[in-house]
């Protein structure tokens, strides 16, 4: 089961796997209602790698990029909820509009985004590739999205 941690404290966690030579994969998103999805791209961004960090979009910011009624699921909730899949090793909260500030701190060996995002437009991949990292955008699940789901819950 992976971990929450704190912003101050991902570095810290990682540096010991590091040395021990694990390829660090990063992602991140609202995760606001889990669907299969999420969990299939989380999976093939594990696979990359030997450690995926998650980070979590803050409740304010999912606010800002989704609405007034998002999220439905607290920012707590939705990392410790990533956190217990077996894919995921640790989530962090960012409460930034992007994650960039993360991404410096946890400075994947390969940053992912899901199929609907170019690799042009993927926040911190000019850092990453600066370092020599790789920056994919994975495949994407038709069909499967948080606001269908609320969609049809709401009907």
């Amino acid at each position: 089961m992976g971990q929450v941690r704190k912003f101050d404290d991902i570095e810290t966690s990682l540096a010991p796997l590091r040395t021990q030579g694990k390829k660090v994969v990063f992602t991140n998103g609202c995760f606001d209602l889990l669907h299969v999805g999420h969990v299939r791209y989380l999976q093939e961004a594990k696979a990359l790698g030997d450690v995926l960090v998650v980070g979590v979009n803050s409740d304010a910011s999912v606010k800002k990029l989704k609405g007034p009624t998002r999220p439905v699921q607290i920012e707590n909730d939705r990392a410790e909820i990533l956190a217990a899949l077996g894919a995921v090793d640790f989530t962090v909260i960012f409460t930034e509009e992007t994650p960039e500030n993360l991404i410096h701190k946890v400075r994947p060996d390969i940053l992912v985004k899901g199929g609907d995002w170019s690799i042009e437009s993927i926040v911190g991949a000019p850092f990453v590739m600066s370092y020599g990292g790789k920056v994919m955008s994975l495949q994407f699940v038709d069909g499967k999205s948080t606001t269908k789901l609320i969609e049809k819950a709401q009907k």
